[in-house]
């Protein structure tokens, strides 16, 4: 589909229409705060944010969710599935995070495929949004990732000014433009020279970090002591995780009240939990901050690579700026290249 264009003043029009017949997720601030919340409107909602706090995982991923329950006074415990998501449209999701999901995709949907984690990908509809600036701790461009990349989008607007470039990518993304024809115009032929420059400053000022060789040297860094290093400064709270896009730990759990139903929740975890790691009869095979803390960045910058062919990182840079002590995967990122 030819790209299109929409004015500025039509973009809360957009949103309306979209709620009336989709869920409608999409930033809004709160007390200063940027979050991905479930919106009635367009009312309030706001697209000119450098980054949300924490990303739009929850939608795919939630923090809690319930898988189904049971009945253990039926002699075949019958098991009740929860009812599926609907249809939905992200909307305003930079690309990083967009990336992000793709990367979850890769363990969601492979050769283990989570029916939960499916049905509410093949349910949403992701409009992407163009970063015309960026925050000082942004690196999406070490993993190859553009800060006006469609990859994963199934619509990416742009801002020009007083309109915005809209790249229609996929057959979701053509449904959507096609069913508010209204609000779009075609492009004239520059849409794509004007983004360009439009994204050039976040291109710029993005830290500029350098993965060559940063996965061949883990390879042989099991055992380095920067681990040790490092874990001197971590105190666990596990921050860096739950504000990261691309991880994905999680417990099951099952809950009764006493009654005969039961209800099964996948709760997300942590790596950097001591508890995370620990076995039936008390067994713990990471029991120190020096080997949750190796965990973290080899599972991220190594063994996903060896499993997934990407890394696990979108330079997001959300734990640079979360980690109260200061810890963060640029750094050693840096640190490992400085190794001999």
């Amino acid at each position: 589909m030819a790209n299109k264009a929409m004015k500025k003043d039509q973009v809360k029009n957009l949103l309306d229409k979209i709620a009336q017949s989709s869920q409608l997720i999409a930033p809004i601030q709160n007390d200063g705060i940027t979050l991905f919340r479930p919106v009635q409107s367009g009312e309030g909602v706001v697209l000119d944010y450098q980054n949300a706090s924490v990303p739009p995982k929850d939608f795919f991923f939630p923090q809690s969710e319930k898988m189904f329950s049971y009945d253990t006074s039926d002699p075949s415990w019958a098991i009740t599935p929860e009812a599926g998501a609907p249809n939905r449209v992200l909307f305003g999701a930079r690309p990083c995070d967009v990336k992000s999901i793709l990367l979850l995709d890769k363990v969601f949907d492979a050769e283990f495929r989570d029916d939960l984690y499916i049905d509410k990908r093949n349910k949403t509809t992701i409009v992407a949004i163009s970063c015309n600036t960026c925050r000082h701790t942004c690196f999406c461009g070490a993993f190859g990732i553009s800060p006006g990349g469609t990859e994963g989008a199934d619509v990416l607007l742009t801002d020009l000014g007083d309109k915005y470039l809209v790249e229609v990518m996929t057959e979701k993304g053509e449904a959507l433009v096609a069913a508010n024809s209204s609000l779009f115009t075609d492009d004239d032929g520059s849409g794509l020279a004007a983004k360009e420059k439009a994204i050039a400053p976040a291109v710029e000022k993005q830290m500029k970090i350098d993965l060559e060789g940063v996965k061949a040297k883990l390879d042989d860094m099991f055992e380095h002591p920067i681990w040790d290093a490092e874990s001197m400064r971590c105190i666990g709270c596990g921050t860096c995780t739950f504000v990261c896009p691309t991880c994905h730990c999680f417990d099951i759990v099952d809950f009764n009240d006493q009654s005969s139903v039961g209800y099964r929740y996948r709760c997300a975890d942590s790596c950097q939990f001591a508890n995370f790691t620990r076995a039936a009869g008390g067994h713990q095979p990471r029991p120190s901050k020096k080997q949750r803390i190796r965990q973290r960045f080899l599972h991220k910058l190594r063994y996903f690579v060896d499993r997934y062919e990407d890394f696990g990182c979108v330079g997001c840079g959300r734990c640079l700026e979360k980690c109260p002590v200061n810890l963060d995967i640029a750094q050693i990122i840096n640190k490992v290249k400085e190794v001999g």
